[in-house]
């Protein structure tokens, strides 16, 4: 990426301030997945350089792990019954605290290979930890206490079913707001009260109203927006009001459109479909200051499934519903190279510059360099040799946040 465009992907993203070393919400501090730089990453996964420190079980969930001031959180479903927030010293896996609540629920007969688990990451900002339950119910806990500070039950509030396949979104704070894509619509809350400030994108269908995706907040073409990923379609939304400024269906089979919106320069959005392919979106600005947008490019074989891509430079790496890992150039989407290899079913990524590490479904850690050249794998490791690790990998400073479905584990670098 040249560093024109480089500077403007870290600038529009601007609903986080500057990394830290915190992993505080779903794909990190500013939604791309992007580590932060004080702690530069070694080039081995065996031995020594990679050291598990401390391990803890927990119930089934994919929620990814998220940190703050040296603490470590989880989500998890309990007993097929209840859903429970647990706190963890990040150094030593001592529990400092948990809270429960009613919340399980069952999802189609065609989904449930996967399970009824929490799937909603939750978000930690100003000493507040944000989390979504399955049957709709959004949390607001104290970090320290694991306190309520409000709780949310979108179905009796807005007077809706529960969505089908549970709350998936993870909510998104900015400042004195906080946007989910909850109650079969888009809202936007007051974060101190948790009231409903409005609702936009409303689909009463619990089939189709309810997200797979999470929203992010960006600059496009000028204005700040809010940038949602909906089952049928990707939109932009006035922050203040709600309003959709620019709409585009994304085509996929059953509406599956599961990837979190990824932010290109200035006015550029790439998404990938099951069924779609991957789409390079243009948003722009007319005379009289309306937005507009329009498909710039669309590659059908580089269909998206669960694995939100990286972006490096003029390329994009992304893990394909084919299980195969994919460089597309971001100037025409084509193929520079997909891996001769087949891996799981999902891939987490984060970055630190081109070095990119992923963690595959079957509990494998993958370290590579982005490379439009060709997919050279610098080294990989097992750490999850039993359970299926389809939860986000997370990292805060020198420390790896591994999710397996029936656990957690603290990972450090040397």
């Amino acid at each position: 990426m040249n560093s024109f465009r480089q500077v403007a992907l870290y600038l529009c993203l601007t609903s986080i301030p500057a990394m830290a070393e915190d992993w505080s919400q779903w794909r990190g501090p500013v939604r791309t997945g992007a580590a932060a730089a004080e702690t530069p990453w070694p080039q081995k996964l065996k031995g020594e350089h990679l050291t598990k420190i401390w391990d803890q079980p927990l119930a089934e969930g994919y929620s990814s792990p998220v940190t703050s001031a040296g603490k470590i959180f989880t989500f998890a479903t309990k007993d097929e019954k209840s859903e429970i927030l647990r706190a963890f010293d990040l150094a030593t896996g001592e529990q400092q605290w948990e809270q429960s609540w009613e919340g399980a629920m069952k999802v189609p007969f065609f989904a449930a290979k996967n399970g009824s688990w929490v799937r909603s990451t939750p978000t930690i900002t100003n000493g507040a930890i944000y989390a979504g339950g399955m049957k709709d119910v959004l949390a607001k806990v104290d970090i320290e206490t694991g306190k309520d500070v409000w709780r949310v039950d979108f179905t009796k509030r807005d007077g809706t079913d529960a969505p089908a396949f549970g709350q998936v979104c993870s909510p998104l704070v900015d400042g004195e707001d906080l946007y989910v894509q909850a109650g079969l619509a888009v809202a936007k809350l007051n974060n101190a009260t948790g009231e409903t400030i409005w609702r936009s994108m409303v689909d009463e269908r619990a089939m189709f109203g309810s997200a797979f995706s999470s929203p992010i907040i960006a600059t496009l073409a000028g204005k700040r927006q809010l940038v949602v990923q909906a089952r049928l379609e990707l939109s932009g939304l006035s922050l203040e009001t709600g309003e959709v400024l620019w709409t585009i269906p994304v085509k996929a089979f059953r509406g599956m459109n599961i990837l979190t919106p990824t932010i290109i320069g200035e006015n550029q959005i790439f998404v990938a479909s099951y069924g779609g392919g991957g789409f390079l979106f243009e948003v722009s600005s007319n005379a009289d200051g309306k937005l507009a947008v329009k498909q710039i490019w669309n590659n059908e074989k580089a269909e998206g499934y669960m694995s939100s891509p990286i972006v490096v430079g003029e390329h994009i790496y992304l893990h394909g519903r084919d299980k195969k890992l994919y460089c597309l150039a971001l100037a025409d989407g084509s193929v520079t190279w997909s891996s001769d290899e087949e891996f799981g079913e999902y891939w987490s990524m984060i970055n630190q510059g081109s070095q990119i590490l992923a963690l595959d479904q079957k509990g494998e850690l993958i370290l590579f360099d982005a490379s439009p050249e060709s997919f050279k794998i610098t080294d990989r490791r097992v750490v999850s040799p039993k359970d299926p690790t389809w939860a986000h990998l997370g990292i805060d400073g020198d420390k790896l946040l591994i999710r397996s479905l029936k656990g957690v584990s603290v990972w450090q670098w040397k």
